[in-house]
């Protein structure tokens, strides 16, 4: 048999390998259409069995047919050009938090249909189940997707999620939410397989992505909540399951993890919380203070950033202050991983250069070799981000060949 044939008869499976084959090729190169030729060159398949995978895929609704383009045409080769057809399996990814929930609809090539956010004062477990349907409900809608037609969906939770039950542990501020089936309440919406993952793992695959390469990346998903993930060579590390956990780490010697507090030392002393308090404090204390003008006591954290960033030296110490405490906490991390790149996202990488800078200074007075340190243009999109990348992983590796399997014979 030649290269790239199935062989006289064939088999179901070798045909079903070549057209997954062909797929594959296709979603590499998506959004961009490609040739019949291309697919040969790409793929090492026989031309007549590459005709025959695109025959099939266009069939099932999972490529869509392009015209040649203009250079074909003034050839005088009319090749048609095939891409990947979005719509025929669209996923769902969900961030939810205590005080926001967040949702993001993808088609199969990646592209975002929709994406909506709803934020509120804290709910309980079922208060948030109930906003938890509007907002799927909502960017469905939005997206123009039935719930039916949705391939897999990923919800993204803070804590320590436990992969044999699929429930979150210590629960950040969420009454109940210990005891709630999150993966069988989406999958009763939408009729599909459904995950659940650590917020800030599913940020820091996101985050990965973006840049791309290898090398280890340790991903910082700062807001109200504090957490990270860490890719080597473009895999996540779970460790036992809480790797990641920079939150709980310890300020002083005097702090020390208190189970009867969902959030750990380090969430305590700098998340957006304990930083917009810290800037009010410092309001309050210097009345003519820039800090003083934008709003005193209902300064946010924005806030206390945009008074740095021109200048104002009450503002500067406070985030100095909120540098100097990361930077300590985090270098023993820096130290022992020797990532390639800290990678801050989050709604606090809306800081900016501000932030950046501090942190980097500090780093380098407390570790030895310096990673890249950089604001996640995702910000706080990273999550919802990381979400729907790893529904639509779940979505191929259910459709592709493991990559043990062969396609030529």
């Amino acid at each position: 048999m030649g290269k790239g044939t199935v062989g006289g008869g064939g088999t179901t499976m070798l045909r079903r390998i070549n057209v997954a084959s062909v797929l594959d090729a296709v979603r590499r190169s998506a959004p961009a259409p490609l040739r019949v030729a291309e697919l040969v060159e790409r793929t090492g398949l026989a031309r007549p069995t590459v005709a025959q995978a695109v025959d099939e895929l266009l069939d099932a609704g999972w490529l869509q047919q392009h015209g040649p383009d203009s250079a074909d045409r003034s050839l005088g080769r009319p090749a048609i050009r095939v891409s990947l057809r979005g719509r025929a399996a669209p996923v769902l990814g969900l961030d939810v938090g205590p005080h926001r929930v967040t949702v993001g609809v993808s088609d199969l090539a990646g592209r975002k249909l929709s994406l909506v956010r709803r934020s509120g004062p804290g709910w309980t477990a079922q208060e948030l189940l109930g906003v938890i349907g509007e907002v799927i409900k909502e960017a469905l809608a939005e997206a123009d997707v039935p719930a039916e037609d949705v391939a897999a969906a990923v919800a993204a939770s803070p804590g320590i999620v436990d992969e044999h039950t699929g429930r979150v542990q210590l629960v950040p501020s969420v009454p109940g939410w210990s005891a709630v089936d999150l993966i069988k309440h989406v999958r009763g919406l939408l009729d599909c397989p459904v995950m659940l993952d650590n917020d800030a793992n599913l940020a820091a695959l996101a985050i990965a992505a973006a840049r791309g390469g290898t090398g280890t990346l340790l991903a910082v998903q700062w807001g109200e909540r504090l957490g990270a993930g860490i890719v080597i060579d473009g895999r996540l590390h779970r460790g036992t399951g809480a790797a990641g956990e920079i939150g709980f780490i310890a300020t002083d010697t005097d702090d020390v993890i208190n189970p009867d507090d969902s959030r750990g030392p380090l969430e305590r002393a700098v998340g957006s919380e304990a930083i917009a308090a810290l800037g009010r404090q410092a309001a309050l204390d210097n009345p003519n203070s820039r800090l003083a003008e934008l709003g005193g006591e209902q300064l946010d954290t924005a806030d206390v950033f945009a008074a740095a960033a021109e200048r104002d030296p009450v503002a500067q110490a406070v985030v100095q202050q909120v540098a100097r405490t990361f930077a300590r906490a985090l270098a023993p991390s820096v130290l022992v991983l020797d990532p390639t790149a800290v990678v801050i996202g989050g709604g606090v990488a809306r800081a900016g250069a501000v932030l950046l800078d501090a942190i980097a200074d500090q780093l380098r007075l407390l570790t030895l070799n310096h990673p890249k340190l950089e604001l996640s243009a995702l910000a706080e999109d990273a999550v919802v981000t990381g979400a729907m990348r790893m529904a639509l992983d779940e979505v191929w590796q259910r459709k592709l060949p493991t990559p043990a399997m062969t396609s030529t014979t």
